[in-house]
Formats: structure tokens, C-alpha cells, sequence
């Protein structure tokens, strides 16, 4: 059997060209055939397609407890990018390792797949879980299909590490996502006589300067936070409407999201934009044209990761050789673990690499990083031996 070390793993990793708009089926493939060397037990779920996969596997015995190490496959796109080297063809430079996908997250996967040569499987008494999702960085629109189907046929885990780029610090709280396609439909009319339609335009701007009040709002209410920055955001990203400039619009579309702070109530903004419109926007547009409407579809909704009380995840992961100290523990961008949290699993972030490098031309990741990485894979396959002392 070939074996491989984590920066040959994360090379064959980042040649997979695993862009959220595309299949990441090749990727799947090859990982499960991998896993199945060392006696996994796999599960696929799909999306509605067929198109895209996501991957569990349990290694070990089918006993309670265990941990879940999770990834994602998908990346963000290259285009319109400057990069240096060949984005999905891992290349060393100066001592850092760059490629789509090193630090947002093919590293940890790399880290755990290489490290499973290492698992004294015979010696387990819990099992270890592998997770490898489709689509987080859409809205994590995967890993509740995966997550679900796992606890049907597996035993629940004692918690989840998910290995975003933390640089190998634990979080242990972040914020929610909440993205939404609002659409304004009024009617047309020739501009000199506004009185005969409803500008869908003028309509989608006052909900969206309702937004921008909500979002200086809860600025203003900002309290005591390790989130960077500290409130709840609001933002509209894109928006499209009309024909030409002298024709009332009746229609026009923009996409916002909204980034609640982890104790704050995730549905409060979209029930008072949702008020707003009924109260004010509506009333005025039905006045010359009684079928316009506002509707509002939720695009994605990523849970927000809590502080666990009892601290399970945060207590199993601190104090593993290569993890660091340091942090608030809090961070602004939204990962999957709020989803194993919300599925009963107590969940950290710790992961090889700095989330600063995600998304960005000239992605890279330090190798020194894998290295702390895989002290940390080591010792948490050590815990699920019968050998190694208990953690509290």
C-alpha cells in the first residue's frame, strides 16, 4: 500500500479542481478508494443531481463516542485572480507551500488522510470519523445531508473538530450566515407617468436603506466580543433591475446576508426587514398597481457555532500537542461546525493555516503548520486508543 506524507497528500488533494461549481465526484473517488485500505466503512450522500458527493467514513470499532475530523472538498473559484503558480498544482516557493485550497481547508484533510498509516486499529476501543463535505463554501448546503445520514448508522460521536484555518488555535464560537434573493415586482409605466405603475427600483431601495438602518443598529448595540468586528453585519451584494432609463421598472432583484453574533437571535433581522416591507413598502407600491409583491428566499442559512457549556470539544482539544494558545476563541466567518453542534455534536475550529490566505490569489500554506497539524491528528488517534489515559 502507498503511503503518503501530508504535503504529498495535500498535493494530490489540490490537483482535484474542486470549485464549488463544479463535481467534486473525482476527489470523492479517489479518497474513498484510499480510505478503504485501511478498513473504513464509507458513506456517500448526494445532492439532489448526482453531481457533487459528500463522504463519512468510520475507521475502527463500531462502539459510542469517538471523534469526527471534518473538511470540506470544495474551494472558491481562480478566475479574475493574479496567481503566481498553477492554482491546482501544489508548488514551493520560499518555503511556503501554494495552491487553491492549502489553507482553505484541503490542508487538514491532507494532514488526517496521510496520518491514518500511523492508527493502530486493532488497539481502538472508539472510532474514528472522517467527514468530507460538498458545498460549504455556498452555505454549507452538504454537510446537515452527511451529518444526518451518519448518526442514522453510526454511533454518536464525544465531538467534532472541524479544520478550518485557525492556525491551530481553537474556536470555539462564530458568527451565523443568512443569505437571501429579495425580489421587487411592480409595474411598468412610461416615466412622465409614474402614477399609472410601481417602480420596482425605488422599492428595492428603501428595503435595502432599511437594511443599512438595521446594520448601523445593531453596530450601535455592540457589546463585549472576540468576533472581529464586533456587531452583527448587514450587506447587500449585488443587486439588477430595469430596462432603460425612461420606463418605470417593474422589476428589479438583490442578493444581502446579514452576519449575526453567536448569542444573538439569527432570525431578528430578516422579521424586521420582512415587518418593514409589509408596513411601508408594499402598501405604497399596491396604491397604482394592487399585483406587485416582495419576496424574499433564503439562499443559505449557516448556524452560528455557540460556546458549549460544558466545554466538551474545547476540553478534548485543548492542550493537544500542536495546538496554540492564544485568541478569543471567537471569529467572524462561519464554518460547519455550527451544523455538527446543532445535529448534538459538540464542536471546535482548529485547523492548519491562516484564514487570511482563504480565498486569495496566491493562496499558501506553511508547512510548519501540518507539522502542529499532525501532532494534533496524532494525539487525537492516541485518545481513541484503549492505552492512552482519558481525557476530561
Amino acid at each position: 500500500m502507498r503511503t503518503f506524507n501530508s504535503i504529498e497528500m495535500l498535493a494530490r488533494l489540490v490537483e482535484f479542481p474542486t470549485v464549488s461549481r463544479d463535481s467534486n465526484l473525482p476527489l470523492i473517488d479517489w479518497v474513498e478508494e484510499y480510505l478503504e485500505r485501511f478498513g473504513a466503512r464509507c458513506r456517500r450522500t448526494s445532492n439532489t443531481e448526482g453531481t457533487k458527493a459528500n463522504l463519512f467514513a468510520a475507521i475502527g470499532p463500531d462502539a459510542p463516542g469517538g471523534v469526527v475530523l471534518s473538511a470540506h472538498t470544495d474551494v472558491v473559484p481562480v478566475d479574475g485572480q493574479d496567481w503566481h503558480t498553477e492554482p491546482f498544482e501544489l508548488t514551493e516557493r520560499d518555503g511556503l507551500l501554494y495552491g487553491r485550497g492549502s489553507a482553505d481547508m484541503k490542508g487538514f484533510a491532507a494532514v488526517f488522510l496521510s496520518r491514518l498509516a500511523s492508527l493502530k486499529t486493532a488497539a481502538m476501543d472508539k472510532p474514528l470519523y472522517l467527514a468530507l463535505s460538498y458545498d460549504e463554501e455556498v452555505g454549507c448546503l452538504g454537510v446537515d445531508r452527511m451529518v444526518d445520514d451518519a448518526l442514522t448508522h453510526f454511533a454518536r460521536p464525544d465531538f467534532a473538530i472541524v479544520g478550518e484555518p485557525t492556525t491551530m488555535q481553537v474556536v470555539r464560537a462564530h458568527k451565523s450566515i443568512n443569505v437571501f434573493h429579495t425580489v421587487v415586482r411592480g409595474r411598468a409605466a412610461h416615466s412622465s407617468q409614474p402614477h399609472r405603475g410601481a417602480g420596482a427600483i425605488l422599492a428595492a431601495g428603501r428595503i435595502i436603506e432599511h437594511l443599512e438602518s438595521l446594520g448601523r443598529s445593531r453596530r450601535s448595540a455592540a457589546g463585549e466580543s472576540g468576533c472581529e468586528p464586533p456587531w452583527t453585519t448587514v450587506q447587500v451584494g449585488m443587486i439588477n433591475g430595469g430596462t432603460a432609463v425612461n420606463i418605470l421598472p417593474a422589476h428589479c432583484e438583490f442578493l444581502w446576508e446579514y452576519r449575526s453574533l453567536p448569542d444573538e437571535d439569527p432570525d431578528f433581522i430578516i422579521r424586521d426587514m420582512q415587518a418593514f416591507i409589509e408596513r411601508a413598502v408594499l402598501p405604497d407600491l399596491r396604491k397604482f398597481a394592487p399585483e406587485a409583491s416582495v419576496e424574499t428566499t433564503p439562499i443559505a442559512r449557516v448556524p452560528p457555532l455557540m460556546p458549549d457549556p460544558a466545554a466538551r470539544a474545547e476540553r478534548g482539544v485543548r492542550g493537544l500537542s500542536g495546538v496554540r494558545d492564544g485568541g478569543s476563541g471567537e471569529v467572524s466567518f462561519a464554518t460547519e461546525a455550527g451544523n455538527f453542534q446543532r445535529a448534538g455534536i459538540s464542536s471546535v475550529v482548529c485547523g492548519p493555516g491562516s484564514i487570511d490566505q482563504a480565498h486569495q490569489p496566491n493562496e499558501f500554506i506553511d508547512p510548519a503548520e501540518l507539522e502542529r497539524c499532525e501532532a494534533m491528528i496524532d494525539d487525537v488517534f492516541a485518545y481513541l486508543h484503549r492505552e492512552s489515559p482519558s481525557r476530561s
